[in-house]
C-alpha cells in the first residue's frame, strides 16, 4: 500500500519559476514537495542550456543557466522542500474537503491544499532516436535516464549523443561500467569544454572508446541487446557488442496529462488571471511559460512575478482563518528569520 504525502503545496515542474514559489510560498509558511520528470532541478536552464549565459535577471549582468538554478537551490534551502525527481504527473482529482491527490507514474501519492503548475511548456520528455525496433528494447536494456547508476555495473554500455548530458553520464558511469563507448556522428561536441577533455583523455588512455557515426540497427532477443551496428560517414558499418544503451537525443516538450485535468487551456496553454496567477480550477494556479494571459511574457523574471503574487492567494487557501500581513523580508524580523539571517 502506497503512503499518501500530506503537504500544503504541490508544485509540478522545478524549473526556476517552481523554485521561486518555494521561496514565496516558505515566507508564508506553506511547506512544499516538488515535481518534476527530469532527475534534477533546473528544468530547460538546466537540461538544455547549462552553460548558456542568461543576461535578463535582475542584479545578474550575465548568469548562466545551471548557476541560476544553483542560486534558487541555495536560496530555498532554509524551507526544506522536498523533491520527487524523475516523476511525472499521472493523476489530479479534488477531494472532497476542497484539496487535492496527486499521483506519479512512480506510484507516489501527494495530498495537498493547494496545486502549483509551473511546468514551462510541459513535461519534458525524451526524444526517440530514428533506430528501426528500438521500442522492443526500451526499459530493458535501452534507457533514456540514469536512476541508478548500479544498474550499469560491469554493463557493456553504449552512450549516444555529443551534449552535456552524453559526456556527463559518459564519465560518471565509465569508472564502474565494464566498458563505455561514446557513439556520435561528428567529432565536434556541444558539451562543457572540461567534459569533452576528460573524455578524449579517457580515450587516450585506452579506457573507453569512441565512435563517429550513427547507431542504424539493434539485434538482441526479449528486448536485451546484444550487439549494434553503427555507420560512420562513409557508410562504412562496425558492429559493437553492448547490453546497455543510453540514447541522449534531446528532450521534447509535451503537454502531457495536463490536458486532461479538465482545466480550461489556450492553444496548450493554460489560461490564467493576472491577480491570483489561478486556473479555471479554484486551487489550481499557473506560473510561468506554461500559463497565457493577455500581454504574457515567456521571461523567467516574469515567471518569479507570477510566483510572488500566486503565494498570496495560496495562502487564502492554506490558512483560511488567519489573516496575512504583508512584510519586507528587509525590515520583517520573523521573515529574516525563516530565512535564518536574523542577528
Amino acid at each position: 500500500m502506497t503512503d499518501t504525502i500530506s503537504t500544503d503545496v504541490a508544485i509540478i515542474g522545478a524549473g526556476p519559476v517552481g523554485l521561486f514559489a518555494v521561496f514565496e510560498l516558505g515566507l508564508l509558511d506553506m511547506k512544499c514537495h516538488l515535481i518534476d520528470i527530469l532527475d534534477k532541478p533546473g528544468g530547460q536552464c538546466a537540461e538544455l542550456y547549462p552553460e548558456k549565459p542568461i543576461y535578463d535577471i535582475p542584479a545578474w549582468p550575465v548568469i548562466s543557466g545551471q548557476e541560476l538554478t544553483d542560486k534558487l537551490m541555495e536560496q530555498i534551502e532554509p524551507f526544506g522542500p522536498t523533491f520527487h525527481y524523475g516523476h511525472m504527473v499521472e493523476t489530479l482529482e479534488r477531494l472532497p474537503d476542497g484539496g487535492f491527490r496527486v499521483g506519479t507514474d512512480q506510484g507516489v501519492i501527494i495530498e495537498a491544499k493547494v496545486v502549483v503548475i509551473a511546468a514551462g511548456g510541459g513535461s519534458f520528455q525524451p526524444k526517440r532516436p530514428p533506430i528501426g525496433g528500438i521500442e522492443a528494447y526500451e526499459g530493458t536494456s535501452v534507457f533514456y535516464s540514469v536512476r541508478q547508476m548500479e544498474a550499469f555495473r560491469d554493463a557493456n554500455l553504449v552512450i549516444v549523443g555529443g551534449g552535456d548530458s552524453a559526456l556527463d553520464w559518459t564519465l560518471s558511469l565509465q569508472p564502474i561500467a565494464r566498458r563505455v563507448t561514446l557513439i556520435h556522428r561528428r567529432d565536434a561536441f556541444r558539451a562543457a569544454p572540461d567534459s569533452v577533455n576528460k573524455m578524449r583523455a579517457l580515450v587516450e588512455a585506452g579506457e573507453m572508446d569512441l565512435v563517429l557515426g550513427q547507431v542504424t540497427d539493434l539485434k538482441g532477443e526479449s528486448g536485451q541487446l546484444s550487439e549494434i551496428t553503427v555507420t560512420d560517414l562513409e557508410k562504412a558499418e562496425r558492429v559493437i557488442a553492448c547490453d546497455r544503451m543510453l540514447p541522449f537525443f534531446g528532450l521534447t516538450m509535451k503537454l502531457g496529462p495536463v490536458a486532461d485535468w479538465g482545466i480550461n487551456l489556450h492553444e496548450n496553454l493554460i489560461p490564467v488571471d493576472t491577480e491570483m496567477f489561478s486556473t479555471s480550477e479554484p486551487g489550481i494556479f499557473a506560473i510561468g511559460d506554461i500559463n497565457w494571459y493577455p500581454g504574457k511574457l515567456k521571461l523567467i523574471l516574469s515567471g518569479f512575478h507570477e510566483g510572488a503574487l500566486m503565494a498570496q492567494a495560496a495562502y487564502r487557501i492554506v490558512y483560511p482563518d488567519k489573516r496575512l500581513v504583508f512584510q519586507y523580508t528587509t525590515s520583517s524580523t520573523s521573515l529574516q528569520k525563516k530565512l535564518g539571517v536574523a542577528g
